[in-house]
Parts: structure tokens; C-alpha cells; sequence
């Protein structure tokens, strides 16, 4: 059956430098046919369905650049524990949890920072006891390289004071809360999802984003191989509302390469990322710097991938046609994921592949300028958060975190999301912490290195399509995916216009 012809009259921010604005945009096939004023795309099709939306903006579609999509369907349904701004406050949560939930049963919970909860050290696990002493609690830190459980959870996961830290991990003592890798420890001892929750919760992930206005993510592996799965499934299905770059786990890199994977362009879910870990975060003191490191004494952090791995495995998947993608957040992580991607420079070239640097948080000076050509996929919105922590912690690194400017400047490409359920997927947030700057205790974060409206817009569509190499998205011309985002003002309340074939 033919796909009827369909004419959007808005004002159309089209980002394509050959024609930035439009009138009215023609779509069919779930393609961009043409753009221009509204008597010239009339012209093209009198006869076509019209959409009247002239009191609003038409762009590209927004693209949420780094989020993990099942796990935030999950947490949808988890204890919410952004904004929380003490111990009690997170007791008061938990322990309103426990009055719903049958004795025994886990209760899991995320998105607070020690920093809010007016702590210096790491709580303990008496303090969740005081709540929950017969349901199993493990809660994440808003970064997800921290966790917190109480005595029946460490229990379950055979976790005492003489239980050695494991590889890339540490347990605190006393008991109570876990770094990196420690965690695996006690999350393999609740009882896995069945494929229906897992199927739940990619489309509860799936349609929140949705909802907000985003057309396309990328999902940035750390989660268990049944949620890609699941996106799989939704996508088979026709039951995918939007457009999915997949990255795989560097350790599962040799089974995808046994099996064939390799980057396979098309259809509304996509395999394009290999994922690494150059070290933690910034609130569990787990990034990692180059001296003096943390201003509280704490330390250089934690290196987790090797530069030397990242480089190997790197080229094995750019043979596959598979994007390096590394995750660095201190200066000193940042310098060597960079050391390594110069030795994968020429093969990613000769690929056509774009490497990425997620998050590229806290930078040196020296380093800014190595960005040229590579993908800087950064999270605007933990800026908010961040800021207090930053000139507490680093003050020494305070001008180049979140350099979005100088970054830009230096030639990278700016893709800009979430990292949910770190943060809410909220794009707003983006808006506002990349053009103001300002943290949540008012202040300005480096001012300097703010942007405007169309630089964020570009950075939550084309930059994100650019990143995946999906030239047919985040641009409104001739052949382009017919995605759209509808906005009352740009930065406003958004909805998606998908107009698929």
C-alpha cells in the first residue's frame, strides 16, 4: 500500500547549512522529502494530509546520547532517591518501601550523592538496618560506582570482614557500602529478572523516553546481556518507539566476534559500541587524576581498564566496523583513554568510525586540543550536582570540567545525554546547565565555557546522529529519517512527530 504524502507547517529549524529554516517540511516513506516555504513544498504535493503546526518549532528529533535504557525502565519502579538530603531522609524512603513490600523480598533504590546526604564518609550498613532489618537493601549512588547495602543483603551475598576486595573493587569497612566492582558482589545475589520483567522494563524505559520528546538513544552496556535482548525483542516486534544504538561490554567482545556480530545498519535497533571503563566517578572518589588528586586527601581515584587493553580490544572491534567507546571522567583517565585512541586513530579512519570519549568530565589543558575529530558524549545535567563537589574536591580542575566550549572549539563532536538512572533523561536540565552554568548552589561553573541554544540543539540531535554514524538523522533534508521533536520554544516542552514509513 502506497504511504500517503504528508506536509508539516511549523517553523522548522532544519540544521542543514544549505538551508537553516523552513516553513514546512514534506514526509513520505518515513522520509524527508523536502523542505522549504510553505507555497514551495505545496507545490510539490497539493494534494497531501497537512499537519498544522505553525504555533510551534519543528527540529530534528532529540536523541538521548548516553543512557543505560532497561535499567532506567527498571528504576522507574525502583525507591527514587534523587535529591535526598540526609540519612533520615533516605531511612524515611526505604522504610516506607518496607511497610508495601513482603518480608524478604529486596528492595533496591538509587540517585543519591554522599555529598547531599551531608556526609563525608561512607554510611554503614546498620544505619539501613535501623529501617529494613529483615528485607535485603542494596541502593546506588547517583554515578552507579558506589553501592549501599544493609546486614541481610551482605548476608545473602556471603560478604563479612574478612572477605578480600575484589579485582577493580573495594569494601569499605566497616561494612555497608561497596566501590566498582565490589558491588557485583552483592547485586549477583538478588534473583535475576524474568524475560517478561526484562521485556517490561525496556518498553516502561522505552516509552518514557518517548513521551519526552526523544526519537533515538544510546545504550551504553553495564547492564546484563538480557537487556539489549529485550530491545531486540521490542524492536522485532514493532513495538520499538525509537531508534537504539546498542554497545556491547568489552568482555563479551570475543563472543560477538565468534557469532559474526558486527555493526549492522538499519531497522530501529543497532549493535555500534564497545564499551570500556577507564575508571569511576567523581562522587565515590573513584575517578581517576593526576596528582595532587582529591583536595580532601582521598587519593588519585581508581583505573579500571588498562590503557593498553583499550587499545587492543579497541582495534579488534573497529574491525568488526564497532565504535570504542570509554568511559573517563578524571583528568588522569581522560589523558590516557587519549593515548590509547591515538594509537587507534588510523584504523578508525580508515573505517569511517568516530572514537568516543563518554563523559571527558575533568580535563587538563593539553588534552583539550586532542579531542579533534572524536565524539565528546557529555552529560550536562550532572554539572548541576557536580559543581559544589568539584570546587570542594578539584578545585585545580575547576576552568576544564565540563568544557563544553573549548571542546567544541577544538574541533569534537558534542553529543549530549543523560546517563539514566544516573540522572533523569531530562533535557531540560541539559538546556539550562550547558547555557547558564549554574550549579545547585547558584554559582556559575567555569562561565566561560557555556553555549548557546542552537549549540545545544545540534549536541541533543546531530551530534548524537553523528556519533552513530547515522548521516540520515538529526538533519531535516532530503532522505532523512522523518523524526521529529515538536517544541513549544526551543528548550520548552517537547513531543516527538515520528512519521515512520
Amino acid at each position: 500500500m502506497t504511504q500517503p504524502l504528508t506536509v508539516i507547517h511549523a517553523r522548522t529549524l532544519t540544521l542543514d547549512d544549505a538551508r537553516p529554516e523552513a516553513q514546512a517540511v514534506l514526509v513520505g516513506g518515513g522520509r524527508v522529502l523536502a523542505a522549504g516555504s510553505r507555497e514551495e513544498v505545496g507545490a510539490l504535493a497539493p494534494r497531501a494530509q497537512v499537519l498544522d503546526h505553525r504555533d510551534l518549532l519543528l527540529t530534528p528529533g532529540l536523541a538521548e546520547a548516553h543512557i543505560h535504557l532497561v535499567t532506567h525502565g527498571f528504576s522507574l519502579s525502583e525507591v527514587p532517591l534523587h535529591g535526598a538530603r540526609s540519612v533520615a531522609e533516605v531511612q524515611a524512603r526505604v522504610a516506607q518501601r518496607v511497610m508495601n513490600t513482603p518480608p524478604g523480598t529486596w528492595i533496591r533504590g538509587g540517585g543519591f550523592l554522599l555529598s547531599e546526604l551531608g556526609l563525608n564518609g561512607y554510611p554503614s550498613a546498620a544505619l539501613l538496618d535501623e529501617v529494613s532489618p529483615h528485607h535485603p537493601v542494596l541502593l546506588y549512588s547517583r554515578d552507579l560506582h558506589l553501592s549501599w547495602a544493609n546486614s541481610a543483603a551482605l548476608r545473602l551475598a556471603g560478604i563479612h570482614d574478612g572477605t578480600p576486595d575484589p579485582e577493580g573493587g573495594r569494601i569499605v569497612r566497616p561494612l555497608g557500602c561497596l566501590l566498582e566492582h565490589a558491588s557485583d558482589l552483592v547485586a549477583r545475589a538478588i534473583p535475576a529478572p524474568t524475560e517478561a520483567q526484562y521485556l517490561a522494563a525496556a518498553r516502561a524505559g522505552a516509552a518514557d523516553l518517548a513521551a519526552r520528546g526523544y526519537v533515538s538513544a544510546h545504550t551504553m552496556a553495564f547492564e546484563p546481556a538480557e537487556a539489549p535482548r529485550a530491545l531486540q525483542t521490542l524492536a522485532q516486534r514493532g513495538e520499538l518507539p525509537l531508534r537504539v544504538w546498542a554497545c556491547l561490554p568489552h568482555d563479551r567482545l570475543g563472543h560477538a566476534r565468534a557469532l559474526g556480530l558486527a555493526r549492522t545498519p538499519g531497522g530501529l535497533f543497532q549493535w555500534g559500541g564497545v564499551k570500556f571503563f577507564a575508571d569511576g566517578a567523581l562522587g565515590s572518589r573513584t575517578a581517576w587524576l593526576h596528582a595532587p588528586g582529591f583536595a580532601d586527601g582521598s587519593g588519585t581515584g581508581m583505573p579500571l581498564d588498562p590503557p593498553d587493553l583499550i587499545a587492543d580490544l579497541g582495534r579488534e572491534a573497529i574491525e568488526l566496523g564497532l565504535t570504542p567507546v570509554t568511559h573517563a571522567i578524571g583528568d588522569r583517565a581522560n589523558t590516557e583513554v587519549l593515548n590509547a585512541y591515538d594509537r587507534l586513530r588510523p584504523h578508525a579512519g580508515a573505517r569511517g568510525i568516530r572514537l568516543r570519549v563518554e563523559h571527558a568530565q575533568h580535563l587538563r589543558p593539553e588534552d583539550v586540543p586532542r579531542f579533534r575529530g572524536l565524539t565528546a558524549s557529555v552529560q550536562p545535567i550532572h554539572l548541576q550536582a557536580d559543581g559544589p563537589m568539584i570546587r570542594d574536591l578539584m578545585p585545580h580542575l575547576e576552568g576544564l570540567s565540563y568544557a563544553f566550549r573549548s571542546l567544541k572549539d577544538a574541533g569534537a563532536v558534542l553529543a549530549f545525554g543523560s546517563d539514566a538512572p544516573v540522572a533523569p533523561p531530562e533535557y531540560r536540565a541539559n538546556f539550562a546547565a550547558a547555557i547558564t552554568r549554574v550549579d545547585d548552589s547558584g554559582v556559575r561553573l567555569a562561565p566561560g565555557e557555556a553555549l548557546t541554544e542552537l549549540d545545544v540543539l545540534h549536541a541533543h540531535t546531530r551530534g548524537p546522529a553523528l556519533a552513530a554514524g547515522w548521516i540520515d538523522e538529526g538533519i531535516i533534508r532530503p532522505g532523512a529519517r522523518a523524526a521529529f521533536t515538536l517544541w513549544d520554544r526551543l528548550g520548552g516542552n517537547a513531543q516527538a512527530l515520528v512519521l515512520e514509513g
